[in-house]
């Protein structure tokens, strides 16, 4: 077996484990702070939005252009007087993205940029994207996420609990808040590539939630009738036995979504796989990281809160007190069995006899 295998086997035992939940305060602190610093991304510089939501044209050269992306940029800046947005393609052709311009326009740029290209019109592919189609989109987007959160809500609700369902809620948009700050901090596009990649980090982030789950659920049935552990105590156990197994399932989703983001994206130069990698990179280490550090300590907390929990871990709290009280008697009493049963000391072999037989007897002869 592997070394991971055995350390999987050794935490799914309860031979080794790591106390996730006791130091969940940390974990919270570390949360916070990244989300902070998200949020502050996306106020600053905000979300570059593409060109599919903002409206305007995409015009795409023949393969194998001479003319660099500074150059075209500076010929679409000087034609449209606008902002442009150029990408230089696998196979050698440039896209160059021009927003909030209309079909009018967009013939004008077109001729004039083939000019600047040294290009036939004809062979500059000319793509009109309209306002009111980008804000469809977006509200198609916020609508579809709207429903997944109420819907897995729901489920969980159901399946589980209710306080599995708010952690599960709460991890969910941790998640999301800190794969759009990213967003806002590399300056990425968003495209609908970007929108698709978020709900599917939100499937794999709520996988590895729902693992965990199960098995606490399954772990705290009667909890009340013991008193061996608390609330929390199980909550780590269930951690750590499906640590191994939501190590080995991110990083296996992780292991593609790396090539997309940084062959794909970064050596060919595809800008439709950065869209889509970089938020299903970003989401799914972050929904790694929720399931384990966030979710789960927040549903031990939550139920800690309820008063039979309480009372149970004030039964649990107070054998631990006793056991560890009769362990230190007992040690003591051990350490005096041993003092008792230490051998006498032996004074030496040639010391005189004493002569104290006779003493206290009157002197005299006997009569």
């Amino acid at each position: 077996m592997s070394k991971l295998g055995n350390l999987g086997a050794r935490l799914h035992r309860g031979e080794i484990s790591y106390d996730f939940v006791g130091k969940r305060k940390i974990w919270y602190g570390v949360s916070i702070l990244i989300t902070i610093t998200a949020i502050l991304g996306l106020a600053v510089r905000g979300l570059n939005m593409g060109i599919e939501f903002k409206g305007g044209a995409v015009f795409t050269t023949p393969t194998h252009m001479s003319t660099s992306v500074t150059q075209a940029e500076t010929y679409a800046k000087d034609a449209s007087g606008h902002e442009a947005i150029v990408q230089k393609l696998g196979n050698g052709s440039l896209r160059i993205q021009i927003a909030g311009i209309d079909t009018g326009q967009s013939d004008k740029i077109k001729q004039e940029l083939a000019k600047d290209l040294n290009l036939n019109p004809e062979k500059l592919a000319a793509d009109l994207v309209g306002p009111s189609w980008g804000q469809q989109i977006a509200n198609k987007a916020w609508e579809g996420l709207a429903i997944f959160m109420v819907l897995v809500v729901i489920y969980l609700a159901i399946a589980f609990e209710w306080r599995m369902a708010i952690a599960a809620l709460v991890a969910l948009i941790h998640d999301i808040t800190i794969t759009t700050g990213i967003y806002a901090l590399v300056g990425f596009e968003v495209t609908p590539g970007t929108v698709i990649g978020l709900l599917t980090i939100l499937g794999y982030s709520l996988y590895d939630t729902v693992v965990v789950f199960d098995s606490l659920k399954e772990q705290t049935r009667d909890i009340t009738k013991q008193t061996r552990f608390t609330f929390s105590d199980i909550a780590n156990q269930s951690i750590n036995g499906t640590l191994v197994r939501s190590i080995n399932t991110t990083v296996v989703a992780l292991l593609p979504v790396a090539g997309l983001l940084f062959i794909g994206g970064g050596f060919l130069g595809a800008g439709t796989l950065n869209d889509i990698s970089l938020s299903l990179f970003v989401g799914l280490a972050a929904g790694a990281y929720s399931s384990i550090f966030i979710a789960t300590p927040l549903v031990a907390d939550l139920k800690e809160r309820e008063p039979a929990m309480k009372a149970l871990t004030k039964r649990v709290m107070a054998k631990r007190a006793q056991a560890a009280a009769e362990e230190g008697l007992a040690a003591e009493r051990a350490a005096a069995d041993d003092d008792d049963a230490a051998p006498a000391v032996v004074g030496p072999r040639n010391q005189p006899a004493s002569r104290s037989r006779g003493r206290g007897r009157p002197s005299g002869k006997r009569r």
